[in-house]
């Protein structure tokens, strides 16, 4: 058993587990589109937002501020914070965003590597941001 790196000929595959994981039949899964061309896509599950992805494309131009606002948005309708898990370079553009790190976390990958992590939230009430 290896852990890859994907290549581009892997996309379909890649598509079709996270197709049977069951998140798009549960919901939890959203897509922004322009036309027929896939932007990015965004996930949460209560109130943990578990993935953002925008084609590189399109990548700084915004798109990705706008999957997190509708995703907070979704999540302000039922609770009062919104968590996910962000890696060290991504945490300061969640901090612009008024998130704050709760806890540092490491995952032990394979041969020693370390993925180290940050747990962050963002408080909310309704549908206002704090």
């Amino acid at each position: 058993m290896d852990y890859i790196k994907a290549k581009r000929e892997n996309a379909e595959a890649i598509y079709q587990l996270i197709k049977d994981t069951k998140d798009i039949d549960k919901g939890f899964v959203g897509i922004l589109v322009d036309g027929n061309e896939l932007i990015g896509t965004g996930s949460s599950n209560d109130n943990h937002i578990t993935r953002v992805y925008v084609n590189p494309k399109y990548q700084k131009q915004g798109y990705g501020s706008f999957i997190m606002q509708i995703l907070e948005n979704e999540i302000a309708l039922s609770f009062n914070d919104v968590h996910l898990d962000a890696s060290l370079p991504a945490s300061h553009m969640y901090e612009k965003r008024g998130y704050v790190t709760k806890t540092h976390e490491e995952w032990n990958v394979e041969n020693g590597v370390i993925l180290v992590y940050e747990v962050m939230e963002k408080r909310l009430i309704g549908d206002k941001f704090v």
